[in-house]
This record gives structure tokens, C-alpha cells and sequence, in this order.
């Protein structure tokens, strides 16, 4: 097969296929820059290529037995970081899988249905009734991913969406009210659920353990969350590993509405597309 040289000068020879081979590599290594960024996984990653540059020091001054014991350590490299990187491998499949071209080629018979339209009216008034009076909220919107085990770690309760319901659940006198409550096609699943907690360094100082648990959560699927601040009284959003903060209460209805039950992936892309990870109105 005949290849198409763009630059051919004695042994250098660069082809069409290896500028978007470049294109590509480049694309994905920004990819998962984005994704460690402000993390400690970025720093976990650090430390292990400097592990690796002391091993080829002691290779290269033939020092045997600490050539022995990091090359141990060594040998294992790979499975070591898929390990210690799981999350942040998730969350990249996670990005990889639900953008619009993949979702184009492999349509619905690939991927799971989008989450159903039920009415989040009374979800929404609840969540403006505890920020008016400045209480503490977690709520968890499912999409496609099972929160089954999250869901298994609080109390399962299976029932329909009301705004007293939320009201009681969230009460600071009430056993439920520590934790997240989990809803999903039109329903209550489950009231104080035990979340992950981002381990993000960019969240700011502000924040506090309600705000990294409602973005643990979505970085870890791909559901949206509604968080009500105890100390402010604000309401923000986070979604794919994105926080809203300070969302308008005229706008809740609307944004959380377009967030979860979009009509296209296109829709949902432009919709979600930020210029920077937080945002603060």
C-alpha cells in the first residue's frame, strides 16, 4: 500500500498517518491530564516515574541488590497503576464512552436507555425549602449507571417522590438525614447513603464534605447531584465530575431538567460544556 510522505529528507520520514497518530496520542494524554489534574493520582503518578528513574540510576551503576528489589517492583509496574489509578481509568472510559460519536456509532443497542422523564417538581421545591431555611441536602438523580452497592449502604425505602418525604428525610432530627438520598426512574430508592469522597485539589476551601461526597459520586458514574449547603444555604450541582455552584433557584428547574433528561447526546454535550472545571455564578 502506498503511503503519502508529507516530509521525506534522507532517514526522516513523516507520513500522514503519523501526524494523526500524533493528533490522537496528544488528544488523549490532555485527556487524562484533565483528569489527574488537582488530584493526588498526579502526584501518585510523579512519585512512580521517579521510582522507575532511580531503578535505571541503579541499573546503569550496576548496584545489584537495589536493582533486584526495585526491579521487582518494577515487573509489576503495569498491574501497580491500573490498580492504583482505577478511578481515574474509570472516569476516562467513563468520558471516552458517553461522547457523541460513540454514542452515534453504537446507538442505543450498546449503551443502556438515558434515565425516563417522571416529574422532579417535588424533589426541586424540597431542595429550595432546605436552602431557604439552610439545611443540609444530598440528592442523587440516577442515569444510566447502577448505584446498586451505594444504594445497598443506606436505607432502602422504594418510594415516590414527595416533598414532605424529602423534608422529613433531610431533617437534622431525623435518623435518615446523614447521607445522600438515591432516586431513580421516579422514585426514592434509598435515604443515607454512604457516598466516596472526591479527593480533588482544586475544590475550594469553602466546600466541605457534602460538597466532595456530591462530587465523588459523579466522578464515579454518571449521575447528576443536587447538593443543599448547611453553612450558606446555596444549591449547586455536579455532574460528570463538574460542580455548579451557586445555581439561582429561578434556574434549578430548567438546568436540572435539561442535565437529566436531554433530548440528544449533542444537547447534553453543548449543555454540560464549561471553560473551566468549577464554575461560581
Amino acid at each position: 500500500m502506498k503511503m503519502l510522505f508529507l516530509v521525506k529528507i534522507g532517514f526522516l520520514e513523516m507520513r500522514l498517518v503519523d501526524v494523526a497518530e500524533i493528533a490522537v496520542l496528544t488528544f488523549l494524554f490532555y485527556q487524562m491530564y484533565r483528569l489527574v489534574r488537582g488530584t493526588v493520582a498526579l502526584k501518585v503518578f510523579v512519585g512512580s516515574v521517579g521510582f522507575y528513574i532511580c531503578y535505571l540510576i541503579f541499573k546503569t551503576l550496576d548496584m545489584q541488590m537495589l536493582t533486584a528489589i526495585f526491579g521487582r517492583v518494577v515487573g509489576v509496574g503495569v498491574l501497580s497503576l491500573i490498580v492504583l489509578f482505577q478511578p481515574e481509568i474509570r472516569r476516562f472510559l467513563l468520558m471516552f464512552s458517553r461522547s457523541s460519536f460513540i454514542e452515534t456509532i453504537f446507538s442505543l443497542r450498546i449503551f443502556p436507555a438515558k434515565a425516563s422523564h417522571y416529574d422532579i417538581s417535588p424533589a426541586i421545591e424540597a431542595i429550595k425549602n432546605m436552602a431557604s431555611t439552610y439545611t443540609g441536602a444530598i440528592i442523587i438523580f440516577t442515569r444510566t449507571s447502577d448505584l446498586r452497592y451505594y444504594t445497598e449502604t443506606g436505607e432502602l425505602l422504594d418510594a415516590a417522590i414527595s416533598r414532605k418525604l424529602l423534608l422529613s428525610i433531610f431533617n437534622k432530627y431525623s435518623p435518615l438525614h446523614d447521607g445522600a438520598v438515591i432516586v431513580s426512574d421516579g422514585k426514592i430508592k434509598a435515604a443515607r447513603c454512604i457516598l466516596p469522597v472526591s479527593e480533588s485539589d482544586d475544590l475550594p476551601t469553602n466546600l466541605g464534605l457534602r460538597h466532595r461526597s456530591a462530587l465523588g459520586i459523579s466522578e464515579n458514574s454518571d449521575c447528576l447531584v443536587v447538593v443543599s449547603s448547611e453553612e450558606t444555604g446555596k444549591i449547586s450541582i455536579a455532574d460528570y465530575g463538574q460542580l455548579f455552584y451557586d445555581v439561582p433557584e429561578n434556574e434549578l428547574h430548567a438546568k436540572l431538567s435539561r442535565l437529566l433528561f436531554p433530548p440528544s447526546a449533542a444537547v447534553l454535550k453543548q449543555s454540560t460544556k464549561l471553560k473551566s472545571r468549577f464554575q461560581f455564578s
